[in-house]
């Protein structure tokens, strides 16, 4: 059962999209689980409120799930530091923020913090020439960032912001940079796991691979509206489209467990537990994890 956690700005962009119309899974129903039948009636387009009906893994649970299985930190994976004065369009510059967001999620779960006032610094210069900055506010985001105990506070104040930048960029027709920041922290999340698994071959990392295939079929028919704005839009469709190919014959089918009651407040919640079977064969798996890597590597531009 996944627990959503958020730490900071942006990684909260994708619950935002994820946790919302999100349907009940068929117990044990593999094709459904595949089928564009399975993800139901509430998707919307980029026009509309972008919310994805999947449930997304985000950075920050992955990170979570590296300590848990035994994983040590390491600054081998991230993209940082990246200087945001190299970055000359809006489209890096939207990609990028979003993968510096999933690289920060990753530090501060970790409590690595060395490099942290580089990283806001990077994230505050990239909001800023996107015209999104009045909607953060760096100091209290800093502040609450270096406490685990402020986690719901930090939870609020990120969705919050997302919530507010977004609909500034569609409310102007700049949703394009909105859906180019999620692909960010999706893809830097989907290359994390990847790295990760090459060295600690832990089964649930392949299934959190395996299982992203429901969350890239949703980015590609989100980001689709886009994909003749320019070349670089152009070469990032094309390649999503090649990584969806790696994931063809992934099978994932999922079975419905017993509730769970969790006190929330003065009542209980009750939440729907779920395992889920992905079926990935060594040979898929390795192109996925290629081309996942390819993909996230050929967005970054490096000092």
């Amino acid at each position: 059962m996944k627990v959503k956690v958020l730490l900071i700005l942006l990684i909260g962009l994708l619950l935002h999209y994820s946790c919302s119309n999100s349907p009940q899974k068929p117990a044990g129903s593999p094709a459904a689980a595949d089928s564009p039948e399975h993800y139901g009636s509430g998707y919307s387009s980029p026009e509309s409120e972008n919310d994805f009906p999947v449930n997304y893994f985000s950075p920050v649970e992955i990170a979570d799930l590296f300590q848990k299985i035994g994983v040590p930190f390491s600054t081998e994976y991230l993209a940082s530091p990246i200087d945001p004065r190299t970055l000359t369009t809006s489209f890096d510059k939207a990609v990028t923020l979003g993968i510096l967001c999933a690289d920060l999620g990753y530090m501060n779960m970790y409590e690595m913090t060395g490099s942290f006032p580089d990283l806001i610094a990077s994230i505050k210069t990239l909001a800023e020439d996107l015209g999104v900055s009045q909607f953060f506010d760096f100091d209290a985001i800093t502040r609450l960032s270096f406490n685990k105990s402020n986690m719901d506070s930090l939870l609020f104040l990120s969705l919050t912001s997302y919530s507010q930048a977004d609909h500034y960029l569609r409310e102007n027709d700049l949703g394009h940079l909105s859906v180019l920041m999620m692909t960010g922290v999706w893809l830097e999340g989907q290359y994390l796991t990847v790295k990760v698994f090459e060295k600690y071959s832990d089964p649930k990392l392949k299934d959190r691979i395996g299982e992203q295939k429901l969350f890239l079929n949703h980015l590609i028919e989100t980001i689709k509206n886009y994909c003749g704005k320019d070349t670089q839009f152009e070469r990032l469709c094309s390649d999503l489209r090649k990584l969806n190919d790696s994931y063809t014959d992934v099978r994932i089918s999922y079975t419905r467990g017993e509730p769970v009651a969790t006190k929330k407040g003065k009542g209980l919640a009750i939440q729907q537990t779920e395992t889920s079977n992905v079926e990935m064969s060594q040979e898929q798996l390795a192109r996925i994890m290629e081309a996942s890597a390819g993909l996230r590597n050929n967005l970054i531009k490096k000092n």
